[in-house]
């Protein structure tokens, strides 16, 4: 019996180490790994960023991205290009987000919940994740950190989207408005939609 094809919407993500230094990645895939990717949203499970300690390097008196932070960059924006390739709705996805203000909300699942800070993976995650749209992170209005404990899985489950206050805005092209999809009986809603 022939396997089904998994949907689109969520597609697995592809471990694929960089050819640039094999070693410094050893990050360990979380299980269920996956993406969504919706019109005004994509949501991402990926392993936990290094430490801010072993994110950046000390050369000739500058501070710069380590290989491992750079490794974590591009491991992170391979499964960006995987998922949108693999997506019908990453032309309006990205059309959505580049006219958009943006929300960024990320859950922390660490091994153990006292070694690490929600606030040291932000910067990576973050300039990850929107250097592999093609977005500018000064877009990001909105920031949502969340630290949980999974011993037998950690992993970053990280959300970007459409702002909720952008919806209302009077700056946001109404064509933009049109494309953002309004849940019933959320705080989005305000009944004109029904």
């Amino acid at each position: 019996m022939p396997e089904q094809a998994m949907p689109l919407e969520r597609a697995p993500l592809i471990p694929t180490p960089s050819n640039r230094n094999r070693r410094a990645l050893s990050f360990p895939v979380p299980a269920g790994t996956g993406v969504i990717v919706t019109i005004n949203s994509i949501t991402l499970t990926l392993p936990v960023p290094p430490s801010v300690n072993h994110q950046y390097a000390t050369v000739n008196g500058r501070r710069l991205l380590s290989a491992r932070g750079r490794t974590y960059k591009d491991f992170v924006g391979q499964q960006i290009l995987v998922a949108l390739a693999q997506s019908p709705h990453r032309a309006t996805l990205r059309l959505t987000l580049q006219q958009a203000s943006l929300s960024l909300s990320i859950h922390f699942f660490f091994a153990s919940a006292l070694r690490r800070d929600t606030d040291g993976g932000l910067k990576i995650a973050q300039d990850a994740l929107c250097e592999g749209l093609g977005l500018n992170d000064n877009r990001v209005v909105e920031t949502h950190l969340y630290k949980h404990q999974d011993r037998d899985n950690p992993r970053m489950e990280i959300q970007l989207s459409v702002a909720p206050s952008s919806v209302s805005d009077p700056f946001v092209p109404a064509s933009l408005k049109a494309q953002v999809a309004v849940i019933p009986n959320s705080p989005l809603d305000d009944g004109r939609n029904r």
